[in-house]
């Protein structure tokens, strides 16, 4: 569900791009190529690095819950 604020948000959007002066961005333009690939690398990396945290905090154990000893737990249908 989208929430009103958003819409008008992105209806303003527009408006106030068309409020900046063209020559406010100093040094606005292409970038270089190692500039680009440092910043895709950099993001990949990142990724990655969430990825991997993710994972580990998904395969470690957790305090409190049950280490498998065999009890049956007749009142409790997800334990048993």
């Amino acid at each position: 569900m989208v929430y009103p604020g958003y819409f008008l948000l992105l209806f303003l959007l527009p408006v106030a791009a068309a409020q900046t002066p063209p020559g406010s961005c100093s040094g606005c333009g292409p970038l270089s190529l190692p500039l680009l690939a440092s910043l895709v690398a950099a993001e990949a990396a990142v990724s990655l690095i969430m990825v991997g945290v993710v994972f580990a905090c998904a395969r470690s154990p957790r305090r409190g819950s049950p280490q498998g000893d065999g009890t049956v737990y007749i009142n409790m249908p997800s334990r048993g």
